[in-house]
């Protein structure tokens, strides 16, 4: 598929066209490629993590927090 075929799709089209992509790549995930620098940053917030484990906020708060800020 190219750009001449996307572009001409609704916004709703185009939306689907994406959960497709990612209900796609999501049933393979040990197909999709990590980068060093990626496993490098997840061992360093995971460190982050078991060093100071107060910084973490409870899910709860975290939702709370995207709410209050986006009016939701």
């Amino acid at each position: 598929m190219n750009q001449e075929n996307y572009s001409n799709l609704t916004p709703p089209e185009k939306l689907q066209l994406l959960e497709d992509l990612w209900d796609d790549l999501a049933a393979t995930p040990t197909n999709i490629p990590i980068h060093q620098w990626q496993k490098d940053e997840l061992a360093r917030r995971k460190a982050h993590l078991l060093n100071n484990p107060g910084s973490a906020l409870s899910w709860e708060k975290v939702k709370s927090f995207v709410r209050s800020r986006h009016g939701i």
